[in-house]
């Protein structure tokens, strides 16, 4: 990805939403040394001391989003905070603090609050030890696999209309967006910039803003065309690629692939429309010898789709980080395909005894200087 730094880094919140995509993009850089971080570190003094020992950088992300009790979160994240801040200085430790506080700061909220007030209780720390500390002001944050209901109306939104479910508007407003992608890159920037003791306020730019209703109708379009029909939907710019690889990661892969396609046969031959797009790309052909795979590597923003048309074929998907494969069994006398999810390693291997005819699309032409190809077997 063409950055490269030489810093051991830790995650506070490392199982979270945005904690899961840092940790996964940190991976792929050069020079990153990952130090593991779980939750019940924060109830383990030796456990969360080794932490801040071990860390040139801390990211911390911990943080309650909603409960019930408005109380409980501003008690929470201020707590988890100050345990931070206690160990750090208990340790002597001065890495490099990066803080994720929100745009809600400067709304009248009990989380809002908690994150103004948690960003100075480092600010005045940092200040005392002589540290380097960044305070991220960041807007509303989306993204693939958040959890509905919790992180953020994008996530209900796709979880509810790949399950059946009719999404609500509450609040019809303009909202600030910024893709869970592009605040990993933004917070790697910040690690990476050359700073000894500072202490900084920075703003994260959002991608884009819309209306509620707007971003609606959007994943409305990709459930009539894409989830109900197989079509890939107009996507103008990256901003909706981005959305609608969020809509994708709420489908449950297990039960919707492979999509079986339409074969018209007469005595010529068959006929089968293998894809529909409202965008451009690139579509490709391969054969297979029998017994060999072909993959074993995963993307995290192109679309892909692979489709079996002569042949048998058995495809397999595993989400990056997980252990849990999905094996797909297609046969090219019932033409069909299974498309690609975003971080999900993927592989295809002819099982037959026959040759193995795939059509391959994807959405961006080949490009070797930026390819969006990571190796990882399945």
């Amino acid at each position: 990805m063409g950055n490269s730094v030489s810093k051991k880094i830790g995650i506070t919140g490392q199982a979270g939403f945005v904690g899961t995509h840092l940790y996964n993009y940190l991976a792929l850089q050069e020079g990153v040394d990952l130090v593991p971080f779980a939750d019940d570190y924060f109830d383990d003094d030796n456990k969360l001391r080794e932490f801040v020992r071990s860390c040139d950088v801390i990211v911390h992300l911990a943080a309650m989003n909603r409960h019930e009790d408005p109380q409980v979160i501003y008690d929470t994240n201020i707590g988890l905070t100050n345990k931070l801040i206690a160990t750090l200085e208990s340790e002597k430790a001065t890495p490099h603090i990066l803080f994720s506080s929100s745009i809600q700061e400067s709304k009248d909220s009990v989380y809002g609050k908690s994150k103004l007030e948690g960003r100075k209780l480092f600010e005045d720390w940092a200040t005392k030890v002589g540290a380097r500390f960044s305070g991220l002001v960041i807007p509303n944050v989306y993204g693939p696999f958040g959890r509905p209901y919790y992180n953020s109306f994008i996530s209900t939104f796709c979880h509810q209309l790949t399950h059946e479910e009719n999404p609500q508007i509450q609040v019809d407003g303009l909202v600030n967006l910024i893709y869970v992608g592009s605040l990993v890159k933004f917070i790697f920037d910040v690690i990476a910039k050359d700073a000894d003791s500072s202490i900084e306020r920075e703003e994260v730019s959002y991608d884009f803003e819309k209306k509620v209703s707007e971003i609606l109708s959007f994943f409305e379009l990709c459930k009539e065309l894409y989830f109900e029909k197989g079509i890939i939907p107009p996507l103008k710019d990256m901003n909706e690629i981005n959305l609608f690889n969020t809509f994708r990661s709420y489908i449950d892969n297990a039960k919707h692939f492979p999509v079986k396609l339409l074969q018209h046969t007469d005595e010529r031959g068959a006929f089968i429309e293998t894809i529909k797009l409202g965008v451009g790309g690139q579509v490709s052909f391969s054969t297979t010898v029998p017994g060999i795979t072909r993959g074993n590597h995963y993307h995290i923003r192109k679309i892909e789709r692979f489709t079996v048309i002569k042949g048998k074929a058995r495809i397999q998907l595993r989400k990056i980080g997980t252990d849990e494969v999905l094996n797909f069994e297609l046969d090219g006398a019932n033409p069909s395909y299974v498309d690609m999810p975003i971080w999900y390693t993927h592989n295809i291997t002819n099982v037959g005894e026959d040759v193995l005819y795939t059509q391959f699309w994807i959405n961006e032409w080949y490009n070797a200087e930026d390819g969006d190809t990571y190796f990882e077997k399945v």
